[in-house]
């Protein structure tokens, strides 16, 4: 075996690896779409509706209830969570959500429910 043939075998290792960890699924996340994304949360008394996108982004719309926590800042202000409350968790697309709920899994909370497609895939009451 030839020393680019080594280099390409561990590249495609890695890239495989990559994928994985970025579709695996996550122990404690519950990934729901927008229909029972929103009647879980229509039916949680204790919760916590995060938006994790940036505060611009925040500001031109989210959903009801939501709190701007942005992802950059969801490891030092994860303390203004609790841990016995639901967690709902959405970005614009469901990518930067997944990441933030991973860091909530992390720190201890037992579950995270995240908006599969974001607000984008939103079709509740409204956006305010």
């Amino acid at each position: 075996m030839t020393s680019s043939t080594i280099f390409y075998i561990v590249l495609a290792l890695f890239v495989l690896w990559m994928l994985y960890r970025m579709f695996a699924p996550v122990k404690g996340l519950v990934q729901l779409r927008d229909e029972p994304f929103r009647k879980k949360l229509e039916q949680s008394k204790h919760k916590h509706l995060i938006d994790v996108r940036e505060v611009h982004e925040f500001k031109s719309g989210h959903i009801p209830g939501a709190v701007n926590i942005p992802l950059s800042q969801i490891g030092s202000r994860a303390s203004e969570i609790t841990k016995d409350s639901d967690v709902f968790i959405y970005c614009q697309s469901g990518m930067r959500s997944k990441q933030a709920s991973k860091m909530l899994l992390k720190s201890g909370f037992p579950e995270v429910n995240n908006l599969m497609g974001g607000i984008s895939s939103w079709t509740g009451k409204r956006i305010r």
